[in-house]
C-alpha cells in the first residue's frame, strides 16, 4: 500500500488540493481519523491535525509513503524517521516553513534512497543541509539566508538535474572549485539574486542554463567556462560588467550559446567575438553609444539583437553594421537617440522596434527591401506627416500597421519549459 501525507496551506506541484494534514492511501478503503504526531496504522487512510499550522512535523510517518507534503506551515523542527526509512518516498515539500539547519538532523533522509524532489525553499536555512538524498533530481533552496555551501555537500548528487540557490546570501567564498564539479546530470542552476563578484569554478559539463543575474559580478573569465561548452543560456543581467568585466573572446568556449542576457550592465559597446553561433543577444539599458562596421561580425547567425535604452545615436552607427546578419529577424533599437532609419538592415527582418527615439524623417531606402518585415514600432518620435517620403510604405508588402505604427512586442526566448517547473518572467 503506498501512501500520501499532505499537511500543507497551499498545493504543491503536480498534487491537488486537500484539506490540511491528510495521509492516504492509494487503495480505497474506510477512513479513521488520528492525531497527526501519531504513528498511524496501515488500516488507517486519513491523519487530520489540530491546529492547522504545524510547528513540529511528525515523528513517524508510513514507511510506504510515497509524497510528503508539509508546505507553508510552521515546521522548525524534523525527526529522523520523518522522512527517514521510507524506500518508497520520492517528493518532500518543505517550502514555506520556519526551518533552520538546527532544526533538519544530518540523519533525516537516512534510508530514502529515492527521494527525487526536495523542496526547502522560503525557510531560514543558513548553509546547504550535508546528507541530502543521492537519488535527488530537483532540489529548491531558493529564498532562504544561505552564506555557505560545505566542501562535499554535493558530492553524492549525481543524478541532480535542476538546483535553485536564487534569493539567498552566497557569495565566493561560500563557494570552491568542487562545489559544483561532482554535479555530472546538472542542466539548470539559478545562482541570480546573490552576491557572488565572479563566476563560480568547477561548473559541470553538463549544464544547459546558467542563471547569474543580480549579483556583483564585475569580469568573466574565460577559464571558468571552458568546462561548460553545452550551455545554452547565460544570464548575467544587472550585474556589475562595466567597460572592461567582458573582454574578447571570454565567452568564446561556449560553442554552442543560444542566447545571451547582458541587461543593465553598464556596457559602453558590444562584446567582441562572442560565440559563432549564438542565436539572440538582449544588451538593453546599456551605455553602448557606437556600432562599428565589424561589431557584430562575429555572430553571423544573430536572430534577435536588442540594443533597446542605449545611447545608440545615428552618426556613430556604421552603414555596414548589419550586413554579416542574415538570419536577423528581430531588432530592438527603441529608446536610443536615433534621428534617422539604421541603413544595411538584413532583408529578413520581421521585427524593427524604433519607438522612443528622435527620428525626424522616414525615407523608402532603408525599408526598401524588408519585404518580410511585419513589425515596425515608430511610436514617439519626432515624426509629422510631411516628414514621411512618397513610396515609404510601398515595398512592405507584409507590414501589419496598428494604432500609432506600434504592434504587438514579440517576446525574448527563454530556456525550454522542462527547466521551468513554476512559472516564471522573463529574467530582467
Amino acid at each position: 500500500m503506498a501512501w500520501t501525507f499532505r499537511c500543507s496551506q497551499t498545493t504543491s506541484p503536480g498534487l491537488r488540493n486537500t484539506s490540511p494534514c491528510r495521509t492516504t492511501s492509494y487503495r480505497s478503503c474506510p477512513t479513521t481519523s488520528c492525531r497527526a504526531s501519531a504513528a498511524c496504522g496501515p488500516s488507517t487512510c486519513t491523519t487530520t491535525s489540530s491546529p492547522p499550522r504545524l510547528s513540529v512535523a511528525p515523528q513517524f510517518l508510513p514507511r510506504s509513503l510515497r509524497v510528503a507534503d508539509l508546505a507553508a506551515n510552521q515546521v522548525m523542527e524534523i525527526f529522523p524517521l520523518t522522512f527517514g526509512e521510507k524506500p518508497a518516498l520520492r517528493s518532500v515539500y518543505l517550502h514555506n516553513n520556519q526551518l533552520n539547519n538546527a532544526g533538519l538532523p544530518p540523519d533525516a533522509f537516512r534510508g530514502s534512497e529515492a527521494i527525487a524532489t526536495l523542496s526547502l525553499s522560503s525557510n531560514r536555512l543558513s548553509y546547504l543541509p550535508p546528507s541530502l538524498p543521492p537519488s535527488l533530481e530537483r532540489l529548491h533552496l531558493q529564498n532562504n539566508l544561505i552564506s555557505k555551501v560545505p566542501r562535499g555537500a554535493l558530492s553524492r548528487q549525481t543524478q541532480l538535474r535542476e538546483l535553485y540557490l536564487q534569493h539567498n546570501q552566497l557569495t565566493d567564498n561560500g563557494l570552491d572549485a568542487t562545489t559544483f564539479s561532482k554535479l555530472h546530470s546538472l542542466e539548470y542552476l539559478d545562482l541570480s539574486h546573490n552576491q557572488l563578484a565572479t563566476v563560480p569554478a568547477g561548473l559541470p559539463r553538463t549544464l544547459a542554463v546558467l542563471h547569474l543575474g543580480r549579483n556583483r559580478i564585475r569580469r568573466v573569465e574565460a577559464a571558468r567556462l571552458r568546462g561548460v561548452r553545452r550551455l545554452r543560456y547565460l544570464l548575467l543581467q544587472h550585474n556589475e560588467l562595466g567597460s572592461s568585466g567582458l573582454p574578447a573572446g571570454a565567452l568564446r568556449p561556449l560553442r554552442g550559446l543560444h542566447t545571451l542576457h547582458l541587461y543593465g550592465n553598464g556596457l559602453d559597446r558590444v562584446p567582441l567575438a562572442l560565440p559563432r553561433r549564438l542565436h539572440a543577444l538582449v544588451l538593453p539599458h546599456n551605455h553602448v553609444a557606437a556600432l562599428g562596421a565589424r561589431d557584430l561580425t562575429s555572430t553571423p547567425g544573430l536572430a534577435e539583437l536588442n540594443l533597446a535604452y542605449n545611447r545608440l545615436a545615428s552618426a556613430r552607427v556604421h552603414r555596414r553594421a548589419f550586413r554579416r546578419l542574415r538570419s536577423l529577424r528581430s531588432l530592438d533599437l527603441a529608446g536610443n537617440q536615433l534621428t534617422r532609419l539604421p541603413t544595411g538592415l538584413p532583408t529578413g527582418l520581421r521585427a524593427l522596434r524604433l519607438q522612443r527615439n528622435q527620428l525626424r524623417v522616414l525615407e523608402p531606402e532603408p525599408l526598401a527591401s524588408l519585404d518580410q518585415l511585419r513589425e515596425l514600432s515608430l511610436a514617439h518620435n519626432r515624426l509629422r506627416v510631411g516628414d514621411i517620403g512618397p513610396g515609404t510604405w510601398h515595398e512592405l508588402q507584409a507590414l501589419q500597421v496598428r494604432d500609432r505604427l506600434v504592434s504587438h512586442a514579440v517576446p525574448t526566448p527563454l530556456p525550454p519549459a522542462k527547466f521551468f517547473p513554476t512559472p516564471s518572467p522573463c529574467p530582467h
